[in-house]
């Protein structure tokens, strides 16, 4: 039985970051963006120092979450030069805000790489786009750590980047000079559309797993909805009271779920606009001084691979894990330094973590079978929208009134 505040998760693992004498390490340390490949190959890590670790995974040679032995696994080889022939170090040459990786198999890259290195076998690549401090994007082939691409039209800091789950190799970005981009990594790096309508920094880009829209968070209390088709502005969701920093689709693409300052998360209908559930996130240490932190300000949250659960990250420095149908923590996990981001990986049973001091820290997730009632709804949204669901129940209503 599950106290009020939660269990506990287990910390299986932590990743910790060289420190190069050539840097003045408080500094030079910003990490804000960790990714695992779709297919869970990778795990991608901005360690700080305007570097991007690529680690394959699973750790050592061992399988998440049975097999750590050591919960603590430094890069002092890597820092000399001896790191693991497999592990990839990429040079941005800025800070990296966001990362994303392309999904896998991804046979049109095929083109972009054949384009880029006419002397290199025709070979299927995973890329890997680093949105970097000065409005730079930098495209990064994951088995060799070749530098593929350059995009340049951000005129400011690329927060976050999201690649469409079709496929296409669509890449869009989210900067602080107020603008999401689309890109089409397949037509020569194009930049094929800019979207104009936020005011302030857009913290945040999302594409629903349908690729049917797009959502976007920035320094504000409304929420955009995007088609994916037309690139046009669908839809506001108003309900926030501060700036939304995150956002995530579920993975049938029925659900939406965003974050803000103003410690709540809100799960919307993304189609009809309705508002179905917030998630407050109060302090679970009364013993916590609040004089130096807003313990509840909300930083990033994700839904898991099955779309059962969802993850949170707040300055209170406790990652929580939440049941959809509770409003109250199922989990949370303390740490010692501020939390930045969170992902699950792809397959379920863990989570991943960013800390403000540079560290990743990968954390026990629940495991759950799904329901029939859960996987029927799933099939059918892979084929219908909310719209016809709608519809079918208000026709069976009909039928079974009559």
């Amino acid at each position: 039985k599950l106290s009020p505040a939660g269990e506990e998760l287990l910390l299986l693992a932590e990743l910790k970051p060289g420190r190069p004498h050539q840097f003045d390490w408080k500094s030079s340390c910003e990490t804000w963006s960790i990714a695992f490949s779709p297919d869970g190959s990778w795990f991608a890590w901005s360690q700080g120092h305007c570097i991007m670790k690529l680690i394959p995974w699973p750790l050592e040679e061992q399988f998440i979450p049975k097999g750590f032995e050591a919960k603590n696994r430094s890069s002092k080889n890597e820092t000399k030069g001896q790191g693991s022939p497999k592990e990839k170090m990429l040079d941005c040459g800025q800070i990296v805000w966001g990362v994303a990786f392309s999904p896998w198999p991804s046979p049109p890259s095929k083109r972009l790489w054949a384009h880029h290195h006419p002397q290199v076998p025709d070979i299927s690549c995973l890329v890997l786009a680093t949105g970097l401090n000065d409005g730079q994007i930098k495209i990064w082939e994951v088995q060799t750590g070749l530098l593929l691409l350059n995009l340049s039209g951000h005129q400011d800091v690329v927060r976050d980047l999201s690649f469409t789950p079709s496929g296409s190799l669509i890449l869009v970005s989210a900067s602080r000079d107020k603008t999401l981009r689309i890109w089409d990594l397949n037509k020569h790096s194009k930049q094929i559309q800019v979207l104009l309508g936020h005011l302030q920094w857009v913290y945040c880009c999302s594409i629903s797993p349908d690729c049917s829209m797009l959502c976007s968070a920035a320094e504000e209390k409304s929420v955009f909805l995007w088609s994916m088709r037309s690139y046009t502005l669908i839809r506001k969701l108003e309900g926030h009271q501060s700036s939304v920093v995150s956002c995530d689709f579920s993975p049938n693409s029925a659900l939406l779920v965003t974050a803000s300052y103003d410690t709540n998360v809100i799960m919307w209908d993304p189609y009809t606009r309705e508002r179905l559930r917030s998630l407050h996130h109060t302090q679970v240490d009364p013993a916590m001084d609040d004089s130096d932190v807003h313990v509840s300000s909300l930083r990033s949250v994700c839904f898991s691979p099955e779309g059962l659960y969802l993850a949170t990250v707040a300055d209170d420095r406790l990652l929580r894990i939440w049941a959809l149908e509770l409003k109250t923590p199922i989990a949370f996990a303390p740490v010692t330094n501020g939390l930045c981001c969170c992902t699950f990986f792809p397959h379920g049973g863990v989570i991943a973590t960013e800390i403000r001091d540079g560290h990743v820290q990968f954390w026990t997730a629940p495991r759950v079978l799904s329901s029939l009632k859960h996987l029927c709804r799933k099939a059918l949204r892979s084929f219908l929208t909310t719209y016809q669901v709608l519809d079918f129940l208000s026709n069976a209503t009909a039928c079974v009134s009559l």
